[in-house]
């Protein structure tokens, strides 16, 4: 998932790569999209609390798990979008470090590739505690994030990219957190991973809409590209609606306390990314990927604590 860290232009072809420093690894990390990872992990966590089923060692288990995920997905999509010419000179996103000539993009290659392998490991230990569904749950999960970009047909340049991230860092993540405490899924928390998911998918929109030029140049038919700046844009907003409809439905419908309005607290967090977004193109519009990151973990945070009430 995209970053808001400032862009570098692409080092010769021929460069060595300097020596590796920690911001170098930070960049390739890309730590701003890690909220995609906590945000469910939180959420159902909460819940199971609330429930009295909390397993917080599990749920540490689970966060660890996803953030090992989402930074192998970073990892391989700065290797094949270098690779597939998504990423080059005329990029006006955030920092790649295969595409600025930071690191040679076999290294970034065998790191995105190590860090699935760790992932896989806890998985093992995780299916062993939760069984086949989370067996399943992680085996996909690793081979979506690789699969987002790589493979022989890499969903973010098939159109696939929000369904991918709506599915798996909202729902899997969030129903897979609590089934792993809990054993068992209530309804509620399918409504609850809709927030979450639909937070992840509006960091990747804005990315998209911002990168919609490039990505046609290269062949990345993300919906964006394949429909144009306005159903981004609409495509953004109705993502926003329904983050902030889910807990009042949730209220209204008793399967909530009010206290999980709390969340709506975070919604003075959606007006300058929403304002970029129907506003301006480019790399003008890095400063919403940042803006909506933060939304989505104020949002969590602050939907969590509701639900903790």
């Amino acid at each position: 998932m995209p970053d808001a860290t400032p862009a570098a232009t692409r080092a010769a072809p021929n460069a060595r790569p300097p020596p590796l420093s920690a911001g170098v690894v930070l960049a390739a990390i890309r730590p701003r999209t890690l909220t995609a990872a906590f945000a469910p992990v939180a959420v159902a966590t909460a819940y199971a609390a609330a429930n009295g089923t909390a397993r917080y060692g599990l749920a540490l288990a689970c966060l660890v798990s996803a953030l090992l995920i989402q930074i192998g997905t970073n990892l391989a999509n700065d290797y094949y979008d270098f690779k597939r010419g998504a990423d080059t000179h005329e990029r006006v996103g955030p920092q790649r470090v295969t595409q600025a000539g930071l690191v040679a993009p076999e290294t970034v290659k065998a790191w995105a590739f190590a860090t699935f392998g760790a992932a896989a490991l806890l998985g093992v230990w995780l299916s062993y505690l939760g069984g086949w569904p989370i067996l399943l749950v992680g085996v996909f999960s690793i081979l979506s994030g690789w699969a987002y970009t790589g493979g022989p047909y890499p969903l973010g340049y098939n159109g696939l990219g929000d369904l991918f991230v709506m599915v798996f860092f909202g729902f899997v993540a969030t129903l897979g957190t609590y089934w792993l405490q809990a054993g068992a899924v209530p309804g509620v928390l399918w409504a609850l991973a809709v927030p979450v998911g639909a937070l992840a998918t509006a960091i990747l929109v804005v990315n998209n809409l911002r990168d919609r030029h490039t990505d046609a140049k290269a062949g990345k038919r993300t919906l964006a590209v394949r429909l144009g700046r306005g159903a981004g844009q609409a495509e953004y907003a109705a993502l926003l609606v329904c983050t902030f409809a889910t807990p009042v439905a949730l209220v209204v419908a008793h399967a909530a306390r009010p206290w999980a309005l709390l969340s709506l607290l975070s919604m003075p967090l959606a007006l300058p990314p929403l304002g970029l977004v129907f506003s301006v193109e480019g790399a003008a519009l890095n400063p919403a990927l940042g803006g909506t990151a933060r939304l989505q973990l104020a949002f969590a945070a602050l939907l969590s604590l509701g639900l903790l009430l």
